[in-house]
């Protein structure tokens, strides 16, 4: 058994270790309040986006806000997007993300852009070459996902793989097709107002404020779906350190519990000194 003063210090240890773990939870918490927030005005926005796009009856299809001559150039792949965590305190929900990529992912008919350094190192010590590498953003607000909307564009088809938040104890992975995610809301029921060149003017044209809207939507889309991944990274985040604090809080308590065994361990040693000590005085004074 280790001495009361070893145990001692394991035990400040593990008291530090319980502080630092509550204080991450505590973070955890702040955030999901402040990114659910988020994610709800972003939905509204696209709503009342969509509305509007719905209205302008200009294509048949969700087109991505692609030229003609973009539709001429498209590469032949399809574009996988996998968000993550950009530290390594996700918990271990961005494993389990990479995981369900790759059980779809191949090299000859997949791209792969992935936004959060947490990705890149894995596919990186996987040996698995991506063509971008995004950082996930700081903020939850003015998310500027223009370049990796550019990317969609290059690209026949494009799935989406994120972290979805289900409860705070609870997350999962998904993946999304962007043009059947898209065009599904599309295929809802129409509006009854019309917007056309008749009662509106449109610079240049209206297949151009069309297309505007496409890139503007998919922005919105991408936007919500890495906010809803740094949802999930955050209560996985705050799973893991409620189980670290609790893990840490037993820890401390069976430390102490020792510490107090050995205490007493060394008094009961020293209380046997003692008596045998004034046992061997009697044998002596009776001698």
């Amino acid at each position: 058994m280790k001495k009361p003063n070893e145990l001692a210090k394991d035990e400040a240890v593990m008291a530090t270790l319980v502080e630092v773990t509550s204080a991450f939870e505590g973070i955890a918490s702040l955030r999901i309040a402040q990114t659910k927030t988020r994610v709800l005005q972003s939905e509204e926005f696209f709503n009342e986006l969509w509305g509007i796009y719905k209205q302008l009856r200009v294509k048949g299809a969700f087109n991505f806000g692609r030229t003609k001559a973009d539709q001429d150039k498209l590469i032949p792949k399809e574009l996988y997007i996998i968000i993550t965590a950009e530290g390594g305190f996700s918990g271990d929900i961005d494993l389990k993300l990479l995981r369900f990529m790759l059980e779809s992912y191949d090299p000859t008919k997949n791209d792969i852009i992935v936004i959060g350094h947490h990705g890149a190192i894995q596919l990186a010590q996987r040996g698995i070459e991506y063509r971008k590498y995004y950082k996930l953003p700081v903020h939850d607000q003015n998310i500027n996902t223009m370049p990796v909307v550019a990317h969609v564009q290059q690209y026949r088809s494009t799935v989406i793989f994120y972290q979805e938040y289900v409860t705070l104890m609870s997350q999962d992975v998904k993946k999304i097709e962007l043009v059947s995610a898209l065009e599904s809301r599309k295929a809802e029921e129409d509006t009854e107002d019309t917007i056309n060149e008749h009662t509106y003017i449109f610079e240049p044209d209206a297949y151009a404020v069309a297309a505007h809207l496409e890139r503007s939507m998919m922005q919105i889309a991408i936007s919500q779906m890495i906010l809803d991944s740094k949802l999930a990274q955050y209560a996985s985040r705050f799973r893991a350190m409620t189980a670290s604090r609790e893990r840490s809080e037993n820890e401390r308590r069976d430390i102490h519990l020792m510490y107090n065994r050995s205490k007493r361990a060394v008094k009961d040693e020293r209380l046997k000194e003692m008596i045998n000590g004034l046992n061997k005085t009697e044998l002596g004074v009776n001698r």
